[in-house]
C-alpha cells in the first residue's frame, strides 16, 4: 500500500474510534436520562394517586 493510502486508512480508523467511543457516551447518557425520567414518572403517578397538588400546580389566586 502506498503511505497516502496507510495514512488516510489510519485517519479512518481514528475517526471510526472517536465515533464509536462518542455513541458508547451517548447510550450511556440516554440510559441515565430513561432512568430519571422513569423515576420521575413514578413520583408524579404517586402524587396523584395521592392527590397531592403542588404548589406550581395551582393557579394563583388573582386568577
Amino acid at each position: 500500500m502506498s503511505e497516502a493510502l496507510e495514512e488516510k486508512v489510519a485517519h479512518l480508523i481514528r475517526a471510526v474510534e472517536d465515533l464509536s467511543e462518542v455513541v458508547a457516551r451517548q447510550d450511556r447518557e440516554i440510559d441515565r436520562l430513561n432512568r430519571r425520567v422513569a423515576l420521575l414518572m413514578e413520583r408524579e403517578a404517586e402524587r396523584e394517586a395521592d392527590g397531592t397538588v403542588t404548589l406550581a400546580d395551582q393557579k394563583p389566586p388573582h386568577w
